[in-house]
């Protein structure tokens, strides 16, 4: 068991400071400028972060390119109201260092993909850790935004509070949208405390007999913030108060592991995902307990079956891959080609036609001249 640091931040006195970090540079002036320039000649723009995350999605192809890494910084951060505005072009690393000097952290614990890794980048693809079915996803953590419209104009929604004024709730609709709606400039998030202790537990089961017993489990209190099968045995992660790990642990059984699989698992690291396997990665996205779907491979499952990764030698070609998308959607999911060499050619599950339609709206109505990362979601926006 690992014991984490107190989950409450030191009081802040009347007139103290609280802690400090590096205000960074503004460069936003600048971007809004290059945008109004690629805006007036018409001109595609890659937005580009740390570019960890690359490829992830279809490969953007335009002529200019319009870096962030420039506009860095931790703009304001109470620990005590628990919220933290920082620049898009903010390093993940420096951001997570920074809450974890105060004990806290973001609950949704993003994959990095590198050291390089942005903020900003972070948003706009949208992605979360182990701990995301019991802490929530990146959207739910998100408070406000500021954001680059097509004409170059900074604009602020939301705010550090958790309402948000009626309309196009934009703060959540930049989460997963890689760029293809604004650039994304600055943003406030919800942080939350480092929990006070830890237990991670590994438990030789079958897959089925793991899955079963993890159903059971989701009908008790228990403090799991992770659960995960790679294909030989069960890992947990437990997190909250002491006396509640420990019994948990106790009761579960199980030996206890390095607490570093979890990040291992984060950022793929583990066997599974070594990069001298030539298949084909994808990332099945399903309901809670939905049955896997009846395809020949390796599989690893992640938040509890809800994340479920597959590697197999029959997915190479398109039509296969649009098989593996079929058969996603078939058990109420999605599934997305994850490969980190290079972007496929249609990586996503297509939206279904009232979905699409809405989706090619709100490009059209926020992007009408298509010069945000035209074609990383799909072809046609």
């Amino acid at each position: 068991m690992t014991h984490l640091q107190d989950q409450q931040p030191e009081y802040t006195a009347p007139g103290d400071p609280g802690p400090t970090f590096d205000a960074g540079h503004d460069d936003s002036e600048a971007l809004c400028e290059r945008v109004r320039r690629a805006h007036h000649e018409r001109s595609p723009l890659r937005i580009v972060g740390g570019d960890t995350k690359a490829f992830y999605g279809r490969r953007v192809e335009a002529a200019h390119e319009l870096s962030t890494t420039g506009h860095h910084g931790i703009v304001h951060y109470d620990p005590v109201e628990l919220v933290a505005t920082v620049r898009a072009g903010t390093r993940l690393a420096v951001l997570e260092r920074t809450l974890a000097d105060s004990g806290q952290q973001l609950a949704f614990e993003p994959p990095h993909f590198g050291d390089s890794a942005t903020v900003g980048g972070m948003v706009a693809a949208g992605l979360s850790g182990p701990r995301r079915p019991w802490a929530g996803a990146v959207r739910d953590f998100v408070l406000g935004v500021r954001v680059i419209t097509f004409e170059g104009k900074s604009l602020r929604f939301g705010g550090e509070v958790m309402k948000n004024v009626a309309g196009y709730d934009l703060s959540r609709l930049m989460v997963g949208a890689q760029g293809t709606l604004g650039v994304l400039t600055e943003v406030s998030f919800k942080v939350l405390p480092l929990p006070p202790a830890q237990a991670c537990l590994r438990l030789e089961l079958p897959l089925e007999s793991a899955r079963q017993r993890l159903g059971e489990w989701g009908r008790r209190p228990l403090p799991i913030t992770g659960a995960a099968h790679d294909g030989k045995a069960l890992h947990i992660r437990l997190e909250g108060g002491e006396g509640s790990v420990a019994a948990t642990s106790a009761s579960l059984g199980g030996d206890e592991e390095d607490p570093g699989f979890w990040s291992d698992l984060r950022e793929q690291r583990l066997p599974f995902f070594a990069h001298n396997d030539s298949r084909p990665l994808w990332r099945l996205s399903l309901p809670a307990r939905a049955r896997l779907p009846a395809l020949e491979g390796d599989w690893l499952i992640d938040w509890a079956g809800a994340q479920c990764w597959l590697r197999s030698e029959g997915t190479r070609s398109e039509e296969s891959g649009i098989q593996i998308q079929e058969a996603a959607v078939a058990v109420g999911g999605h599934a997305t080609r994850f490969d980190r060499e290079g972007s496929a050619d249609s990586p996503f599950t297509p939206l279904p036609p009232t979905l699409a339609k809405y989706h090619r709206q709100l490009k059209a109505r926020l992007d009408p001249h298509a010069i945000f990362n035209p074609g990383r979601l799909y072809s046609d926006w």
